[in-house]
């Protein structure tokens, strides 16, 4: 930097004994100066910097404009990271995740969220729905990928949630097959499953009674084929 501005001034100075030597007494026009190792750098560095700004705005357009390939997460195997719930629930909260995932792009947003909610049976606000993302959203993004969406059941199955989360309430009720029984059949499904297990408690009960009969009957049969035969040798002999 100092050797530059040395190099400036001392070619400043040789173009001004030249014009003297010559006797032309006109003013010499200054040479231009060349940029500093300073403005080089700066001029670089808001290259850069527009480069980056750009491709983030053509990003948000192409996302604007629905064209743009959903960035991948990174991979994660919930069978091993949640080794709590077996295969066959997580196939079925894979499956109720995809359900609700109308975007088809690996989350669920707040939108879907209140969607989702609503088909259940409980309407959230706005702020609610924000919170409930909130509890669970680790990569800050505002809407829940599929570990995300595990981890409100893992959460709900450790008592991490509190009574009056939302979080807890989609827990609950995602535990009944909505689909088939109906929001409004929640309170019948559960009273008729304890219907059907006092049910079978009572068939069973008499399918033993039944069995116990049946071996009391046989008893006495062999009994009186007893006392048959000793009466029959008791006239023989």
């Amino acid at each position: 930097m100092a050797s530059e501005e040395l190099a400036q001034k001392l070619q400043r100075r040789l173009q001004l004994e030249e014009s003297g030597a010559e006797g032309d007494g006109g003013a010499v026009p200054a040479p231009a100066l060349a940029p500093s190792g300073g403005e080089e750098e700066r001029g670089s560095l808001t290259g850069s910097a527009g480069a980056e700004l750009s491709a983030k705005l053509a990003r948000r357009h192409d996302i604007n404009e629905g064209a743009a390939q959903p960035r991948l997460a990174a991979v994660f195997n919930p069978y091993t990271e949640f080794k709590e719930f077996s295969r066959r629930q997580i196939k079925d909260m894979e499956r109720m995740f995809r359900l609700y995932d109308s975007g088809r792009d690996g989350y669920i947003d707040l939108m879907e969220l209140k969607l989702m909610m609503e088909k259940l049976g409980a309407p959230q606000t706005h702020l609610g729905l924000k919170n409930m993302i909130k509890e669970v959203d680790e990569d800050f993004d505002g809407k829940l990928s599929f570990r995300e969406f595990l981890l409100i059941f893992h959460k709900a199955a450790a008592g991490e949630l509190e009574e009056d989360s939302g979080l807890l309430t989609l827990a609950k009720l995602s535990e009944i097959d909505v689909s088939i029984e109906g929001v409004k059949g929640a309170k019948n499904f559960f009273e008729a499953k304890v219907q059907a297990l006092s049910s079978a408690s009572k068939f069973e009960a008499e399918i033993k009674a039944e069995q116990d009969e049946r071996k009391r009957e046989e008893e006495e049969r062999k009994h009186r084929r007893a006392a048959f035969r000793e009466l029959k040798s008791a006239f023989t002999q």
